[in-house]
């Protein structure tokens, strides 16, 4: 088996059906499975799915234990060579296996890779190609300055602006709707750290990747289209606490003893305070009522 595509669902059962009708529309020479993992839905996923795909493998977990849990509970029957976590809300082109899996076998060095993703707008979802969230590479980002100078590599460090979508390197960080992982890697470090729950993870495994020796590459040469977030401005509280706690733990997981306690300071102050504006700012919004979006739901509980 060269592939495990393993796909997390929670009541985003159409959504789910489209990304694996879009994985059998697959041009490729390589074999692969498709591991569908569904959190505890309350829709009609769990009779659907199965009943449309007899031949995918479903797992349909009794609680929701979130993204990093839900996706490590199909790596350990995942028989690929290579594991690629994909959203439930993204929809694969014809050549994007083929292409992926060529690359990472022309790249032996590389323990995990990632394509280019595009927004149902045209757009680039910046996420796709990132560095790590070190402390100034944060503070720039967060208080716009990456904005203001977005050809510098010194204020883009994090989204890596001032790179071209349209070319191929490495970075530090992909993100978890689209991840391709080789299975020596996930047998080295492990999979996913599951004390994180919806964000985050996908940063965490790539910063452990690159500490065990292998280099994370991002492919230009095809892409996926996501429906992130498409139809929400507002969110739960659940998904703005989860996002800003993921912040919280991967400083103190990897940051926290390379840094001075007033660093340490600075930073847990700073997500606390984007914490409370965060919710100040949905509040607002709950003047103008938006439904949640089937991307964001997919792990929300």
């Amino acid at each position: 088996m060269d592939v495990s595509v393993l796909i997390l669902n929670y009541n985003t059962c159409q959504l789910t059906m489209d990304c694996i009708e879009s994985v059998y529309r697959s041009s490729t020479q390589y074999s692969y499975e498709i591991i569908v993992v569904d959190n505890h839905s309350s829709d009609d996923s769990t009779t659907r799915i199965p009943a449309a795909y007899p031949n995918i493998v479903f797992i349909a977990n009794q609680d929701n234990g979130g993204f990093a849990k839900g996706n490590n509970i199909g790596m350990k029957i995942a028989r690929g060579r290579y594991t690629l976590l994909l959203n439930s809300d993204t929809i694969v082109q014809p050549d994007t296996l083929e292409t992926m899996v060529s690359f990472m076998d022309a790249h032996p060095t590389a323990g995990a890779s990632g394509c280019k993703i595009i927004l149902p707008d045209g757009s680039l979802d910046k996420a796709c190609k990132r560095g790590f969230p070190t402390p100034s590479a944060s503070f720039y980002y967060a208080f716009g300055f990456s904005k203001l100078f977005p050809d510098n590599p010194k204020f883009n460090g994090y989204q890596l602006g001032y790179l071209s979508p349209d070319e191929s390197y490495q970075v530090d960080s992909l993100v978890g709707a689209f991840m391709l992982v080789r299975r020596e890697v996930i047998e080295q470090i492990g999979g996913l750290d599951e004390e994180f729950f919806m964000y985050g993870e996908d940063i965490d495994w790539c910063y452990r990747i690159k500490e065990a020796g292998w280099e994370i590459h991002y492919c230009a040469d095809t892409f996926i289209v996501h429906h992130k977030g498409a139809s929400s401005r507002r969110k739960p509280f659940k998904i703005i606490y989860e996002f800003h706690r993921a912040m919280w733990l991967f400083h103190r997981k990897h940051y926290r003893q390379k840094y001075s306690f007033i660093t340490n300071g600075i930073v847990y102050t700073g997500i606390c305070v984007k914490l409370v504006l965060s919710l100040l700012k949905n509040k607002l919004l709950r003047a103008t009522p938006a439904p949640v979006s089937d991307s964001e739901r997919r792990v929300h509980t």
